[in-house]
């Protein structure tokens, strides 16, 4: 039922278990990535051992994302969600005992899986439990707290390597894993959605295809990559003629969910191309340490969690056009800026203001693309509609930190030398800006401007 008021107890208590439960997936990103520097030495993975840290997470996360979404509405969104924060709890105490390079990755594929059961319910519970009249606030207040993690995630996780080594960085999730479970047992109900049958073969169809283009691209093989997009194409006419299609179709013929969702691509893309690229700028170019590293990215910090809120309730105002172009453009105009970091650079003059700029465009746009995707579909359906979106967003991070580091030029043993790396940055990252101007032109002509914006009453007379 949706019927919980944001401003109740009960759904204050729902929130914070889906800001704590989707938050701790969204952490391990960022903060692994600003221990890779650490993981290499340590484990001596190499650029590949290092992308495939990285990408081993986003591979089954994207993976199994879609299916994990279905097994939500059928089963129990609660219940998915419950069995997702301990299988990630699990995964990330292997992280943590990790003895090579190997095993590391093998534990964030696993890790993955748990964080593809947790995700979708997290949004999809919000949007099932609470009152329509709180959703875009509770939605807005999800992205911003759950971006708050993201983002704070290189600040703990900095002073963490310093401090502790880059093995504490998975001990961490195991005390949130027993609040999340705690809150979700005695604060959420459980909902469901449509009770359809599986789509297995498509689910195998999408490891496959997701596993061969990352391989080929990280390995720089065009064989395992073409033959992924051949399954990729063989994945999409089967969900045409399933019955029982794991991406229903349909929901694309809704033309702001189609938008929304190549928006998505592009811009969750270049957010995880460019991040990736930047916390190894900061520490192999710009010589910081992690905990300096860390340091640099809490203006967008701040900025999420003092706005996200009031750009979701002006999404539902305006609709998502306005918010959907005008927030890319921003963000690209912060990737710019990251360009002047370079050897020394000043935290002041070199980082700040691209981290204010791109936190700014941020801010603006992911709470009304989030709304936009649910609002576009029936309510039951709202669980498979977020497990498509945030397929489409770890997709895109898979794919974009698999190609756009070799594209620009890291690789070798030497990737972490600052004459190699230093022009592969501003390269990578020019093409992240590319990304983010694709998203917002296809908001500017796709999408209208009172998409899903509310119809004013007429006047009483």
């Amino acid at each position: 039922m949706s019927d919980l008021r944001l401003a109740s107890a009960p759904g204050r208590w729902l929130l914070a278990a889906m800001v704590l439960g989707s938050g701790m997936a969204f952490l391990d990103g960022s903060v692994v990535s600003l221990a890779l520097p650490a993981i290499d030495r340590d484990l001596d993975g190499g650029v590949a051992g290092l992308q495939w840290t990285v990408n081993g997470y986003t591979l089954s996360l994207a993976a199994l994302i879609l299916v994990a979404g279905s097994l939500g509405d059928r089963l129990g969104r609660r219940r998915m969600f419950l069995v997702g924060v301990v299988w990630f709890g699990a995964a990330s105490l292997l992280c943590a005992v990790s003895q090579n390079i190997e095993m590391l990755v093998a534990a964030r594929v696993l890790q993955g899986v748990g964080g593809a059961l947790l995700t979708p319910g997290s949004l999809a519970i919000i949007s099932a439990s609470i009152h329509p009249d709180d959703r875009g606030k509770a939605i807005g207040l999800w992205s911003g707290l759950a971006g708050v993690t993201t983002a704070i995630g290189p600040l703990v996780g900095g002073y963490l390597v310093d401090a502790v080594g880059w093995r504490a960085v998975f001990w961490i999730n195991l005390p949130l894993v027993v609040a999340i479970v705690f809150i979700t047992l005695r604060h959420v109900p459980e909902s469901k959605g449509a009770q359809e049958k599986l789509d297995l073969e498509g689910a195998v169809l999408t490891v496959l295809a997701l596993t061969g283009l990352t391989y080929g691209l990280v390995a720089g093989q065009w064989i395992p990559a073409a033959a992924g997009v051949v399954v990729l194409v063989a994945f999409v006419v089967h969900q045409i003629r399933s019955p029982h299609a794991l991406v229903p179709m349909t929901l694309f013929a809704d033309r702001v969910f189609s938008a929304a969702n190549i928006c998505t691509f592009a811009i969750y893309g270049a957010l995880s191309g460019s991040m990736f690229l930047l916390v190894l700028q900061l520490q192999y170019v710009a010589g910081y340490g992690p905990l300096e590293a860390g340091l640099a990215t809490l203006p967008l910090t701040i900025l999420m969690l003092l706005f996200s809120s009031k750009a979701g309730a002006w999404g539902d105002r305006v609709g998502p056009r306005l918010p959907m172009t005008l927030g890319p453009l921003v963000c690209a105009l912060g990737l710019v800026l990251y360009l002047r970091i370079g050897e020394d650079a000043s935290f002041w003059l070199d980082v700040l203001p691209g981290a204010l700029v791109f936190g700014t465009g941020i801010t603006l746009l992911v709470a009304p693309l989030t709304t936009a995707v649910l609002a576009a579909v029936p309510a039951d359906q709202t669980g498979i509609a977020s497990g498509v979106n945030n397929a489409v967003s770890r997709t895109a991070g898979l794919l974009a930190v698999a190609a756009i580091p070799p594209l620009a030029g890291i690789a070798g043993a030497n990737f972490a030398d600052p004459a190699v790396f230093d022009p592969g940055f501003r390269s990578g990252t020019l093409m992240c800006v590319g990304l983010l101007v694709v998203a917002a032109a296809t908001a500017a002509f796709l999408l209208r401007p009172h998409d899903l914006a509310p119809t004013p009453e007429p006047a009483e007379r």
